[in-house]
């Protein structure tokens, strides 16, 4: 017999958040989440949960639709540029974009660990060049004031470095097609799609979860490369069938969705630029004031969506963290390249969770000062 649905239980989630800092998969907004929910069980009176019905079905269609719709809208897509919901995360682009433009030559920025991934997936398919690099200072600042060579098949550019902390300011002028990795900061302020051949993120730091992996595509430069590759890597494939040429993350795109929604509902890009200039502002004020703490970007680069932080005294870090964790917060733990400490404020993050991190500094530097 029949499960009854209208015995499916609700919860609070507010009552469960912790202040999430993690640097991905991130936060995500609690109206998404709470819809989300409502959908695992019945989704849209259908008796099935989402994860059930087919992704050829009218109601997923709907969803993918709407994701594809809203993701223009917000980031002002041209009609030049196609939205895709692809598999694979970032990591995968880092061979797929190769093996779709790379002729010849391809111009890489090195940035941080990132970047040094795409660009070892690059040297697979031909020759990389290294037009700049931040390594010589552990990448805790962007390159700048490099030269762009006219005789590369394309720029690849990683917009903001979630390890070292870093975001570039201002995307450099190009004769050449542009790729950018925008897994960490898209939807976190304006872009011009116009300037890019291809953006491509994760959706697990400020889209939605884990699973599918956004790419904008100017449309006319797939399906150029002569190179024989396999189908699910060809850009054509997931054009042509509209991101439905395989069976997609059905639930993770619905996330997606939702999230995009909440961005909408509070505005847009432009209006979450303020907030997350807001979170920015009271967490590195503190940083820049606070006398036991330094940040390790350099000033002019530091990420709005990746702070990096330490300790001045490294031997005071687990006592840090332990305050940290009484007040809720998790994720701040530093990678292991460069130590301390990493808040990542993505756009789900409510500016009441920095305040919280804020006064656990101050408090911190009052008892140990």
């Amino acid at each position: 017999m029949p499960s009854e649905i209208s015995d499916k239980k609700q919860f609070n989630i507010s009552t469960m958040r912790k202040h999430n800092f993690g640097a991905g998969p991130g936060v995500l907004p609690e109206a998404a989440i709470k819809k989300t929910q409502e959908s695992l069980f019945d989704f849209n009176n259908s008796g099935m949960g989402v994860m059930e019905i087919s992704h050829r079905s009218k109601d997923f269609d709907a969803v993918l639709q709407k994701a594809k719709s809203l993701v223009k809208e917000l980031l002002h897509v041209p009609d030049t540029h196609e939205v895709l919901f692809l598999q694979g995360g970032a990591s995968t682009q880092f061979a797929m974009v190769p093996m779709n433009f790379l002729k010849k030559k391809a111009a890489y920025i090195d940035q941080g660990a990132w970047s040094n991934k795409a660009i070892k997936e690059a040297k697979l398919f031909g020759e990389v060049e290294v037009i700049a690099s931040s390594k010589d200072k552990n990448y805790s600042y962007q390159p700048k004031g490099y030269t762009i060579p006219a005789d590369c098949d394309y720029l690849h550019i990683c917009s903001n470095e979630t390890i070292h902390g870093t975001q570039v300011k201002n995307f450099p002028a190009s004769s050449i097609p542009v790729i950018c990795d925008m897994s960490s900061d898209i939807f976190s302020r304006p872009v011009d799609v116009s300037k890019f051949d291809l953006i491509y993120a994760g959706a697990q730091k400020n889209m939605g979860p884990s699973g599918v992996t956004l790419a904008i595509i100017k449309k006319d430069i797939v399906g150029k490369s002569e190179r024989v590759m396999p189908t699910m890597l060809n850009y054509k494939t997931h054009l042509e069938n509209d991101s439905l040429y395989n069976t997609p993350p059905v639930i993770a795109i619905l996330v997606c969705m939702h999230v995009l929604e909440w961005l909408k509902s509070i505005g847009g890009v432009e209006a979450m630029q303020k907030i997350n200039q807001q979170k920015f502002d009271m967490f590195y004020n503190e940083v820049d004031s606070n006398p036991l703490f330094t940040g390790t970007a350099a000033a002019e680069d530091r990420s709005p969506m990746n702070a990096c932080f330490l300790l001045k005294d490294a031997s005071m870090d687990e006592a840090f963290l332990a305050k940290a964790k009484e007040a809720g917060i998790v994720g701040i733990k530093g990678h292991r390249s460069v130590g301390g400490f990493r808040a990542s404020m993505y756009n789900a993050l409510p500016v009441e969770s920095v305040k919280v991190l804020v006064q656990v500094m101050k408090d911190f530097a009052k008892a140990n000062g």
